[in-house]
């Protein structure tokens, strides 16, 4: 999808959240007519669910290369990725319990009974049955029941394998990778009707509210939600902004050279488009070449810190908005499933939509919730964005810095043993 595209079809995401405020406003139950087709744009998502995260998982996994070949430099970056995904997730569950944004939304009666049945019915979850849930015995039978987490646990592990089997691993990589970009062709498609979804469940949403008089406070509670969502995502860019001064030594400058990028990803809502940029910003900020195309490509795949805080802020928002209460072990499953999820989002706009119905599934949330979102999701979806690209460049400060100390040790080592002189670098 265009540029050009994209921005048409945010207006007319925007046109349809409107216009679905306003009938839902107006007519009340009587708009509940068109429910259906807020239902099968849901579906349609659904839809793709399952191809899409096998492939977006696995093929992201791939694009690291040969995991046993990944060196010191390949495990700081892997292990960076993994606890800034981790900690984003832990802010945006602190804010969450904190600020209660779902406390308050009215829902009605039958579809506050459907979803906590559905929650019952899943039962509180204890820590071996997180672990047990992780590792499915048929794969068939959890795709049937979208039970996500153990496909997705399989496509990392399956992703890390084929990149171990040398060439006749090539051509399975090769049709995770088309299967990935034929998947992001559909949703792209799914995704024209989004206008029309988002009237249809918004309108619908506030329809079986009651109409009018429920609008304030459905406002009232989106309204706290998004400020939720944009206090975790700040405080998550802060936290970057520090660790990147701690460990390179560098601050306002670098953010100042990145700040075309970090525009553009908001603009965009896609990382994947804004990876030439903010590969050029990197360059022009020094950073090694070497930091550059390893870092900042595979970080644009599968490091999606802000997707992360916000599936995370999000299912617990839908829990709340139900009256379901989340326990201790509910919000673990959250973190796990939220991280696997992450290495999943692909970098395309609205892709945190899909993979967070992993989440939801893990834990037994209802999937119909996720309709309320939809008519901010359009401006939270480039605040995320735009905090996964400061997340990649960050990334390649760091391990940039990490280089460059080694070089010089390495340096300082072959000076102190005779092996160079002082104007002869080794090599």
């Amino acid at each position: 999808m265009s540029h050009k595209h994209s921005m048409i079809l945010l207006y007319l995401i925007v046109a349809g959240m409107i216009a679905g405020l306003l009938a839902g406003w107006i007519f009340g139950k009587d708009v509940l007519v068109i429910e259906w087709m807020g239902t099968l744009f849901l579906n349609a998502l659904k839809m793709t669910i399952i191809p899409l995260i096998l492939a977006a998982v696995i093929s992201g996994v791939a694009s690291m290369g040969d995991v046993r070949k990944l060196g010191k430099p390949g495990g700081l970056t892997m292990l960076y990725y993994l606890l800034t995904t981790i900690i984003a997730i832990l802010i945006g569950l602190v804010l969450v319990n904190v600020i209660q944004p779902g406390v308050g939304v009215e829902m009605n009666a039958q579809a506050l009974h459907i979803g906590q049945q559905k929650v019952m019915s899943s039962g509180e979850k204890g820590f071996s049955d997180i672990l047990l849930s992780l590792v499915s015995p048929n794969l068939v039978k959890s795709a049937v029941n979208l039970q996500l987490l153990p496909l997705v646990f399989f496509a990392v592990v399956f992703g890390a394998a084929a990149t171990t089997v040398g060439r006749v691993g090539e051509p399975l990589i090769n049709f995770f990778e088309g299967l990935n970009e034929t998947m992001m062709k559909i949703v792209g498609w799914i995704m024209y009707f989004a206008p029309i979804g988002v009237f249809a469940l918004v309108a619908s949403a506030l329809g079986e509210a009651g109409g009018g008089p429920a609008f304030m406070l459905t406002i009232v509670g989106i309204g706290k939600y998004v400020a939720t969502v944009l206090i975790a995502l700040s405080v998550h860019a802060v936290l970057l902004f520090i660790i990147m001064i701690v460990m390179s030594k560098r601050g306002a400058v670098f953010l100042k050279d990145m700040a075309r990028a970090l525009l553009t990803a908001f603009g965009t809502a896609s990382s994947s488009a804004t990876l030439p940029l903010t590969m050029e910003c990197a360059r022009e900020n020094g950073l090694s070449e070497r930091s550059i195309r390893f870092v900042i490509p595979l970080g644009s795949t599968i490091n999606m810190n802000g997707t992360a805080l916000y599936e995370a802020i999000a299912a617990m928002f839908i829990a709340q908005m139900y009256g379901i209460h989340m326990g201790l072990f509910a919000q673990i499953l959250i973190v796990i499933t939220a991280t696997l999820a992450a290495v999943g989002a692909a970098g395309i706009p609205q892709a945190g939509t899909v993979t967070m119905l992993i989440v939801l599934g893990a834990v037994g949330l209802p999937a119909e919730g996720i309709g309320i979102l939809l008519s901010v999701d359009w401006f939270l979806d480039r605040c995320r964005t735009a905090v996964n690209t400061w997340g990649d460049a960050v990334g390649a400060a760091v391990l940039n810095k990490y280089m460059i100390s080694s070089e010089e040790k390495a340096l300082k080592r072959a000076l102190e043993a005779g092996e160079v002189t002082a104007d002869q670098p080794p090599g």
